[in-house]
């Protein structure tokens, strides 16, 4: 068997056991379902509100938007079914020294901390969205475009890599700073910026910086905006080469930092 197969044979074990384990309490299952449900639908009331009185919001028109915002949540679904929780509880392991019998299992180490519980109460959040996209498009009258099909598909997981590589730098930090909590409010203050088209930065003089900042430095507003924006709006070939890039960089250094944690990292017998 190869080493990629092993792991997706892995992947498939941990899924179906996170899944058994949700099943024991499908009540808790279904309310957390519903609250999902119910979020996405305050969300479609306060747009469709405020497109009652605007044409659009930093010059994306509602149809536009509404599909910025299904992709959004697709991707936000994406990462909290696989990787928010386990980023959330690594802070604990490393205090508890619980963290030593997974670096003890003959697997990457990375893989087992991102993905060894499943939260299906959140997965979804990505067919939800997924139906927002095309309900979006249905109403503006798109036409299938094989080539934004395929960047959009790219780009959009691009994004959930730039996402999680994020989150995976600053749970790395646990292993010195032992608590995350601080940490995990900052993820949340990036995954707000994320849900914002880069736009909304333009035409104003403190908040252009920002909007530069957070899209080529901190490449967070890159999370949904080119995958969306080369869907229905613009597609740029520059934004996504660069997606692309920073991808690739962020991916490699969060790796990087994360196993220097786990070196720096001293376990419950020493």
């Amino acid at each position: 068997m190869s080493r990629l197969a092993r792991y997706f044979r892995l992947l498939g074990s941990l899924a179906r056991y996170t899944l058994g384990r949700e099943m024991a309490f499908r009540s808790n299952f279904l309310v957390r379902v519903s609250v999902e449900v119910l979020w996405l639908g305050i969300l479609i009331a306060f747009y469709r509100t405020v497109f009652a009185r605007t044409r659009s919001i930093a010059g994306w028109p509602e149809e536009h938007y509404f599909f910025f915002v299904g992709c959004f949540f697709a991707l936000n679904g994406l990462i909290e079914t696989f990787f928010l929780d386990n980023c959330n509880e690594f802070a604990e392991l490393v205090r508890t020294g619980d963290l030593d019998f997974l670096l003890l299992k003959p697997i990457d180490e990375q893989f087992l901390i991102s993905f060894r519980r499943i939260d299906f109460g959140t997965a979804p959040n990505v067919l939800m969205g997924a139906v927002l996209m095309a309900v979006a498009l249905v109403r503006m009258g798109w036409h299938f475009d094989p080539v934004r099909v395929g960047v959009f598909l790219v780009t959009f997981a691009c994004g959930t890599a730039i996402a999680y590589s994020f989150m995976l730098l600053l749970t790395s930090l646990s292993v010195w700073m032992v608590r995350n909590q601080s940490l995990m409010e900052m993820w949340w203050l990036f995954s707000s910026l994320a849900r914002y088209p880069r736009e909304v930065f333009q035409g104003v003089a403190w908040a252009e910086p920002l909007g530069r900042l957070f899209t080529f430095v901190l490449p967070i507003l890159l999370v949904v905006n080119v995958p969306a924006g080369a869907m229905v709006r613009v597609l740029d070939p520059g934004m996504v080469a660069f997606t692309l890039a920073a991808t690739a960089a962020l991916l490699w250094a969060s790796r990087r930092f994360f196993q220097r944690a786990l070196r720096s990292y001293r376990s419950a017998s020493s």
